[in-house]
């Protein structure tokens, strides 16, 4: 059921003149994070051809993976005038001030991949994401089936510090291998979200365990991560995808390739195409000034090396990673 507040907010925007303009007459502003990683840099590839196949002017600004270049970014668009902004949000919060502001300007705000912690969720019309925490749940199943009852010491490469996906696919993966008391996670550290600082991490966690000779498993947050971790294995004289099992997050080209190797085992796919059901809700919105549900749920699929990782590569190059 709406909430009253949600139905004022919808009219607000309608009386602003909002609900008149054609998608083609649209001016979107996207604060992206950044390009830290594979995906994200699909994300923002994808989310052009989405604007462009629906005819919407798009402007991207990179953060740079710093949320003071976000709120700048937000702060430009307002004053641009334009006519929605999709965020990225680096960090989960800190945004209330410039989302009211956007608010003040009778600007609807989506969220893309991340949400926010907000007491106030009219300051964003809806949030389009995966189910995160389903996310890491899914790897943690995959590894408890895997390793069955085999006593496994399992190494985590934590998101960013305080990013929504870090937080939940911790919490994801963590109920995934509740029920299995023969997995322990035995070191967790962030590695950004990088693919060099997931090496880099990945080569102290080795280091402090024996050479990795007595750890079952890597679980990283992202694929990136999971690439930087598979070069320090291979560096430390083990063998990925056998010595130590490795499940990731995201589904980007590279980890396909690991898996078409041995080298990776499992990836959780999470969608590039965030903009796409964005640009959609935003349209409706327009049309009929109607808010769309709060929480919009992209697919997430799990691959392993059953599923033609050569093949996926390909496909998965196909979006523009």
């Amino acid at each position: 059921m709406i909430s009253m507040k949600r139905i004022l907010l919808a009219s607000v925007f309608a009386v602003a003149g909002f609900g008149t303009a054609s998608a083609a007459d649209l001016t979107v502003g996207f604060s992206q994070i950044g390009s830290e990683s594979g995906w994200r840099a699909a994300e923002t590839s994808v989310s052009k051809i989405e604007a462009e196949k629906r005819g919407i002017a798009f402007k991207i600004a990179d953060a740079q993976q710093k949320q003071e270049n976000q709120i700048k970014a937000i702060r430009g668009f307002i004053a641009q005038g334009v006519d929605a902004i999709f965020i990225a949000p680096v960090v989960a919060t800190g945004w209330d001030t410039v989302l009211a502001e956007a608010k003040e300007a009778d600007i609807p705000v989506i969220l893309l991949d991340r949400t926010i912690e907000t007491a106030d969720d009219s300051l964003y019309l809806t949030a389009v994401t995966s189910d995160t925490v389903h996310e890491g749940k899914v790897a943690g199943e995959w590894l408890a089936k895997t390793v069955a009852d085999k006593d496994c010491k399992v190494l985590e490469l934590q998101g960013t510090v305080g990013s929504s996906p870090a937080i939940n696919r911790k919490k994801g993966f963590e109920e995934g291998i509740a029920s299995a008391s023969n997995i322990k996670i035995v070191r967790s550290q962030t590695g950004d979200f990088t693919r060099s600082k997931g090496k880099e991490v990945m080569e102290g966690f080795l280091k402090a365990e024996n050479g990795g000779k007595d750890i079952c498993a890597l679980y990283a947050h992202n694929d990136d991560m999971a690439v930087g971790a598979i070069q320090a294995i291979k560096e430390a004289g083990l063998k990925p995808g056998k010595d130590i099992l490795v499940v990731s997050v995201d589904a980007v080209p590279d980890i396909f390739k690991a898996m078409a190797d041995g080298e990776a085992n499992a990836t959780v796919e999470l969608t590039p195409n965030m903009a796409g059901p964005a640009f959609d809700a935003l349209k409706e919105f327009k049309d009929s000034g109607k808010a769309p549900p709060k929480w919009i749920q992209t697919e997430s699929k799990l691959f392993t090396q059953a599923d033609d990782p050569m093949k996926v590569y390909e496909e998965k190059k196909g979006l523009g990673y």
